[in-house]
């Protein structure tokens, strides 16, 4: 049985005991390799850093003071901003220069100098998309000279401590990476930070997945039921975060009240599909930093007015979902200046990105803030006709864009390869050797120019423009009100988030930013013609008429990655793939039936609303379930375990372990055994009629044998709510095609919604039994449904015992796909976690030393600190810590202080 590992956060003398019984598995893992290097206690402890008494600084004009509290989360206080931020990337340094150091190398696309030849096809990719090309010219040309100087001081900090440490002083991770490869790292530049904001945006990209994904549909699926697969959003169930609202025609100002006549933009795009696949399982080799891309990844946020909490001012929560990773993808910290003024404008805390200067999410001494991701399509696929000479654009050959690039590797020789480019961007279909053929079978159309042997496939992405999101986190942090805050999310381009916003004089609101595209023909669903002016992007949204609201009369402001504001009243096209607002819903409810009839919101409250982990899919599909006539005993003790569940997914429930087991089996019969091999969990073989194929479906001499080619985390049907709906449009068609399943060989097919409901419980029962054993008593969700923290580098690709330094868990815990408590999980894949609120907060905005917050691990990004994961089993059971903010406040809870002396 799987440990269950929610209980109490270990003691430091168990912590200590932890570090000597890994200095022996060092020990034994050096003697096996043959190594003749030497770890022991010294290796283990060199890297972990000083954290009290002083230490020099260059480049400092004045003392900085670095108060670090009982889960080693530092505030820095500095007198001048240069001083602050100089710090911060020494104290950043400190903690995870490893995970800043290969993050760099990834946004680079240049793992291989680190990790040898296994990563040159991802650094191919990578440098073909060119985010440090990009990142360069917007330090270049667009950043205001106060963040370059912010930059330059953050990365100042961190090669001063370069400077002092190498090797395993560094990190566990470079003394077992010094055992295979000669590298030393170099200094840190302002680029490498700015760069980070390509990789943050290239997870949230949105629907270039669903694009492809639709693409590859079309092998078995007509347009109609590709359609009824991606469903329209239900604006009358799940209300959208902006509840009405017009677009002035002469001004293209947004206003909050109203609606305008405007017919929204963008129209679907037939028969430009292609095969995608050899596309689809690069994107899925490129490290996915944020967690896997497509419908579960998102967050949570909200803000109540002072109107309708106990404090009398507002409350604002925030849970970003994330890949679960070790250590987490946040890193808490205060930046302080002792005074306030032209020389040093910071007060600020929060969360923000190892490798970067400044706070993300958090607040200041005057506003608080939060993200989701807003969804908004920002990237779409382009055929093109190319020949070595060029491509076709308007009935004319153009040259390419070129560059060369040359790939370092580890042990072995340099790589070299050159990127080409037409108008809408970056050959993408140049990086595979099967990519060459991507388009060779695409249907689109008597105006298409001859295909030869194929299309190639380029990409347009706004984040691969230059931009100013770097100085809008530095805006955001020093905002002061409403007004200062919106100028902050103009300038917050890529990736666009929905930004929410609390004042300590009781206003809130949200912005909708981002640099978002203005279409001419198409609505981005389906890979576009590239040779056709008619499909090329003509503008952005104008800043201006981006959807915001101020004090809404309901008093709250909900957003979790719904529909922004309902399509047919708003005249620019957002995307057509929102997420469909089971989540926000959820929330929306919690709110309204705590302030009903003059109910206040505590913060404890928001606190409970953020582990409230009730399944809408559960809620909607379980009264079918019970009613079927089980006939089988064995199966029917199983569906009684349903009868009178609350569809809450505690981690002990064994109903909630059922019936997500009968919801996957749901779906695996119903859509996913008759999904394209490319979209089927990988390894899963089946025995299909093929694809394309015109005789009848019962000669089975035709029948093919196919396998599955899709990631775990990204094969379909994924169980998210877009599922939801397409299921809720079914449940009473009884007679519905989706509910009928072919008669394969040995094996009669289903011929209605109560045969293949039926069938999904008789597979959920045998497969729990698997799992978990024969009775049912012993079930829980928790133990179906784990969590596992894994170093994304030597944690994940390196040998066995080496894993097993670096990672943690499992965690049994509970929540679900789609709930508020988002502990995602791909019904297709398995149970396992996926994604997770990587952290909570919730700020209290009528006294800020009340807020609070949680990190998924620890501060520490070395392996055998105290703080490598001493938040983690909070985190599971839905525990915040204390969030000090005010100087005082701080110092009371500071266990360790460092001073940084010029």
């Amino acid at each position: 049985m799987p440990a269950n590992k929610s209980g109490p956060a270990p003691k430091k003398k168990k912590g200590r005991r932890g570090r000597l019984v890994a200095i022996t598995v060092v020990l034994l893992l050096v003697a096996g390799i043959g190594c003749g290097a030497y770890w022991g206690v010294s290796t283990v402890r060199a890297s972990l850093p000083q954290t009290t008494g002083s230490l020099k600084l260059a480049g400092l004009t004045h003392p900085v003071d670095v108060a670090r509290d009982g889960n080693g989360i530092p505030q820095v206080y500095a007198d001048t901003d240069e001083d602050l931020f100089r710090a911060q990337g020494y104290v950043q340094a400190q903690d995870r220069f490893w995970e800043m150091d290969v993050r760099r190398h990834m946004t680079a696309g240049r793992l291989s100098e680190m990790f040898g030849k296994g990563q040159v096809k991802t650094d191919e990719f990578l440098r073909t998309l060119g985010w440090h090309h990009v990142a360069q010219k917007e330090y270049d040309t667009k950043l205001s000279p106060s963040t370059k100087k912010y930059l330059q001081a953050y990365s100042d900090g961190v090669n001063a401590y370069l400077k002092e440490h190498q090797g395993s002083a560094l990190s566990l991770e470079y003394a077992a990476l010094g055992l295979q490869n000669d590298y030393t790292p170099e200094k840190w530049t302002p680029v490498d930070s700015v760069a980070w904001l390509k990789a943050m945006a290239w997870d949230l990209r949105e629907n270039m997945q669903q694009e492809i994904d639709r693409s590859l549909m079309t092998s078995r699926f007509t347009p109609e039921q590709i359609a009824q697969l991606y469903p329209s959003y239900p604006y009358q169930r799940n209300k959208p975060i902006v509840e009405g609202g017009s677009v002035d025609r002469a001004t293209k100002q947004f206003r909050p009240k109203g609606v305008t006549n405007a017919a929204p933009a963008g129209t679907a795009v037939a028969g430009v599909q292609s095969k995608l696949s050899s596309l689809s399982t690069t994107l899925d080799k490129v490290p996915a930093l944020l967690g896997p891309n497509g419908n579960g990844i998102g967050s949570n946020s909200w803000v109540v007015s002072g109107d309708h909490t106990t404090t009398g001012k507002p409350l604002l929560a925030n849970d970003p979902h994330l890949a679960p990773q070790m250590p987490s993808l946040w890193y808490q910290m205060g930046l302080h200046c002792r005074t306030v003024g032209p020389q040093c404008n910071y007060d600020v805390s929060g969360f923000t990105f190892s490798g970067m200067p400044g706070v993300v999410i958090g607040h200041n001494q005057n506003v608080s803030w939060g993200m989701t991701n807003l969804g908004a399509d920002v990237s779409d696929l382009y055929l093109e006709k190319i020949s070595a000479g060029g491509y076709l654009y308007d009935n004319r050959q153009r040259p390419f864009l070129t560059r060369k690039e040359t790939i370092k590797v580890a042990g072995g020789e340099s790589h070299h390869i050159t990127v080409r480019a037409t108008n809408n961007g970056p050959i993408v279909s140049d990086r595979d050797d099967d990519l060459a053929g991507v388009g060779k079978d695409a249907p689109v159309g008597n105006a298409a120019p001859d295909r030869g042997d194929g299309y190639a496939v380029s990409l347009r992405w706004t984040a691969l423009d230059p931009g100013k999101s770097m100085d809008a986190v530095f805006e955001l942090d020093r905002a002061k009100d409403w007004t200062t805050f919106r100028k902050a999310a103009e300038h917050f381009e890529v990736p666009s988030q929905n930004l929410i916003y609390a004042d300590t004089k009781g206003n809130i609101g949200y912005q909708a930013p981002g640099r978002i595209p203005v279409r001419g023909a198409g609505d981005g669903t389906y890979p576009a013609p590239g040779w056709d002016p008619k499909y090329q992007w003509k503008s952005y949204i104008p800043q201006q008429a981006l959807p915001y609201e101020y004090n809404p009369k309901r008093g709250y402001i909900v957003t979790a990655n719904q529909a922004v504001i309902d399509e047919n009243k708003y005249p620019y096209l957002l995307t057509k793939d929102w997420g469909y607002g089971a989540r926000s819903q959820r929330i929306n409810d919690l709110i309204e039936s705590k302030i009903k009839d003059g109910g206040k919101v505590s913060t404890d409250d928001m606190q409970t609303f953020q582990k409230d982990n009730s399944s809408e899919i559960a809620r909607l599909l379980t009264p079918y379930l019970t009613k079927i006539d089980i006939k089988d005993k064995y199966v029917r003790d199983a569906q009684q375990l349903l009868d009178g569940w609350d569809f809450t997914q505690e981690p002990d429930s064994a109903a909630a372990a059922y019936f997500n087991a009968v919801w996957r089996n749901t779906l695996k019969l119903a859509f996913g055994n008759k999904m394209p091999k490319e979209l089927r969990l990988e390894g899963q073989c089946l025995t299909v009629h093929p694809a394309n194929e015109t005789g009848p479906a019962d000669d089975l001499d035709k029948w093919v044998r196919e396998c599955g080619q899709r990631a775990a985390d990204s094969a379909q049907p994924d169980g998210g709510d877009r599922w939801y709906e397409v299921v809720r449009g079914i449940l009473d068609d009884p007679n519905n095609a989706w509910w009928k399943t072919e008669d394969r060989p040995g094996h009669p097919g289903d011929k209605n919604r109560d045969q293949l409901l039926a069938e999904a419980m008789k597979d959920a029962r045998y497969e729990l039994t698997a799992k978990l054993g024969k009775n049912i008593d012993n079930w829980s969700w928790g133990r179906l449904h784990q969590l596992y923290l894994n170093n994304q580098t030597l944690g994940t690709d390196g040998p066995g015992l080496l894993q097993g330094l670096f990672n943690r868990g499992p965690w049994n815990v509970g929540g679900g796909e789609a709930a508020v408590d988002a502990t995602g999980w791909n019904a297709a894949g398995g149970y396992k976690v996926t994604w997770v609120p990587s952290m909570r907060m919730v700020v209290n905005l009528a006294d800020l030393d009340k807020s609070r917050w949680i990190n998924l691990t620890g501060a520490s990004g070395h392996a055998y600190s105290d703080h490598y994961y001493d938040q983690t089993d909070k985190w599971a059971k839905g525990e915040l810590l204390p969030w000090a903010f005010s100087e005082a406040a701080v110092k009371k809870k500071t266990k360790d202080t460092l001073t940084l002396s010029p």
